[in-house]
């Protein structure tokens, strides 16, 4: 059984040592892994991942800050591979500098082009979508586009939760990079016109006041409906008294975001960590992602978790994740712009 060492995300920001994660480890067998996913949502993959490569996985997890610390470290960073999710986390560490390409011909063949980088720094492993999650009760509609959420019909009947955090952002980023950031304005101000609330709390809590009639659509990620649903007794009457519509832009598809993986600039074990970023595509690891954190696999051919392939079939928008990312900061100065969460 593998070892997990954990560190605290307070001692990696406060730039304190990990005592067990240092660059001595090249010479053995093992891979650093910086990761804001949650231990127990990792755990099984790398757990999996070592019992098929003998490779012992060392991480440090933490909610922020990864690539300040990882910057920080410089060319002593013991840091492999940095395991997060949505563009927007992805984007900030190619930024920060701390990356390097893959080179993987693995990674090209079997991650479709537009979920990996132009310049190989980063790769999607699995996709989760930004959907709606629908009243039961009063929502007769079986399918609705982005761009109808600034329909006035919909006035006061919208639940979302900060249009700054970085899953909004992306899907506005998406709005900005299909239609420009004059169109993208335009629909953020009938969108924010439709809102029954403030935007606050996260997805979750989206799902809880369609479920209070306070309004009769929230927008959230596919998949944290399936984890009220299945995962949490407290949380599945918000879950049971809604449906999950996966809308889509007119004449394309439903806007998708990554799970992604990016090779550390400095890496001490980049034989280790590549290994590591070709295995988490292989076809055990996606079925991991499946069935556990209730995603999209990236690679084809593996099969979508039950509850999430209940939705209906996901039909993909095509536009590059790599042009999504290009728009984020004018996504974000059109939020302030427009005052969308005031």
């Amino acid at each position: 059984m593998m070892k997990f060492r954990v560190f605290a995300a307070t001692a990696a920001l406060l730039g304190l040592a990990s005592p067990a994660i240092t660059t001595a480890s090249a010479e053995n067998g093992e891979v650093n892994v910086y990761t804001y996913r949650e231990t127990k949502l990792v755990q099984p993959l790398f757990n999996a991942f070592t019992a098929d490569t003998g490779i012992k996985v060392n991480v440090v997890s933490a909610s922020s800050g990864l690539e300040q610390r990882i910057k920080a470290e410089g060319t002593n960073s013991p840091a492999d591979v940095l395991l997060t999710v949505d563009i927007g986390r992805i984007d900030e560490a190619v930024a920060a500098g701390v990356t390097q390409p893959i080179k993987s011909e693995a990674i090209d063949k079997i991650v479709p082009v537009q979920y990996r980088d132009p310049d190989g720094h980063w790769a999607g492993i699995s996709m989760r979508a930004r959907v709606i999650y629908a009243s039961k009760d009063r929502v007769k509609q079986d399918a609705i586009t982005y761009e109808e959420l600034a329909d006035p019909k919909w006035k006061g009947k919208i639940c979302i939760r900060s249009g700054q955090h970085i899953y909004n952002n992306g899907l506005f980023a998406a709005y900005a990079a299909r239609y420009g950031e004059a169109k993208a304005e335009e629909w953020l101000r009938g969108l924010k016109a439709n809102l029954a609330q403030r935007p606050s709390g996260g997805d979750r809590e989206a799902a809880r006041d369609v479920a209070a009639g306070k309004c009769d659509i929230g927008i959230g990620n596919t998949y944290y409906w399936a984890l009220m649903m299945n995962n949490d007794p407290e949380k599945k009457p918000w879950a049971e008294a809604t449906r999950v519509i996966l809308p889509t832009f007119q004449g394309g598809g439903t806007h998708v975001n990554l799970s992604g993986v990016l090779l550390a600039k400095h890496a001490p074990n980049r034989a280790n960590g590549v290994k590591l970023i070709e295995w988490l595509t292989g076809e055990k690891a996606q079925k991991i992602y499946a069935d556990s954190n209730y995603e999209y696999p990236i690679r084809a051919g593996v099969a979508i978790n039950p509850t999430i392939a209940g939705y209906g079939k996901l039909n993909a928008d095509s536009l590059p994740i790599s042009k999504i990312a290009a728009n984020r900061k004018a996504a974000a100065t059109l939020v302030d712009k427009v005052g969308f969460d005031n």
